[in-house]
């Protein structure tokens, strides 16, 4: 079991018993506020570095890291339209997180946004329409049909991926200040 740390600034590793104490799966303060990572393929990983609080330092960095045993750190996203919250991998492949800029202001700007894993390049941005609060995002994955959520302050939404269309909240209540979601098979 990996888990992002923040007094560490890194991901902490867990034996899959949960016996014994996690060790850092990256050096220690590898970034000031890890958000959301995922596996890559290669054996390497995708770290979202989030802001540190309204200041919006940190704001706009996704880091590849390359495989053990080197686990070389190289900053793939830049963007300052971004304030990553979570990460996950598409079905393509690509990077999807969620984001609101500046972090922590009731007017900042929110959306779910896709990033080609190979070369960090924007490739589309989802925006909830007006049927949703989409207050701030934190937890996003994908449901076992391809549809992306996303866990909000006061719902959960989907998009469909394929077309970025907004198809509405499919759970909605106030003050949930959902942080993270999975899909389990029945």
């Amino acid at each position: 079991y990996c888990v992002t740390a923040r007094t560490t600034g890194t991901i902490v590793a867990f034996s899959a018993d949960l016996k014994g104490p996690g060790v850092p799966l990256l050096p220690e303060h590898v970034v000031a506020f890890p958000r959301g990572f995922a596996f890559s393929s290669n054996g390497g990983l995708f770290l979202a570095a989030g802001a540190t609080g309204a200041s919006g330092v940190g704001a706009g960095v996704i880091f590849a890291i390359s495989p053990a045993p080197e686990r070389r750190k190289t900053r793939l996203v830049e963007d300052a339209d971004l304030s990553p919250l979570d990460l996950t991998l598409a079905p393509n492949g690509n990077i999807v997180t969620n984001s609101e800029v500046p972090f922590g202001s009731p007017d900042a700007v929110t959306s779910a946004r896709e990033y080609d894993a190979r070369t960090g390049s924007l490739v589309r941005i989802f925006r909830p329409d007006r049927s949703v609060r989409f207050q701030r995002p934190r937890g996003l994955r994908f449901a076992p049909d391809g549809r992306l959520f996303c866990v909000t302050r006061d719902e959960v939404v989907a998009f469909d991926f394929e077309s970025t269309k907004m198809l509405g909240a499919v759970v909605r209540f106030d003050q949930l200040h959902g942080q993270a979601l999975e899909f389990f098979p029945r």
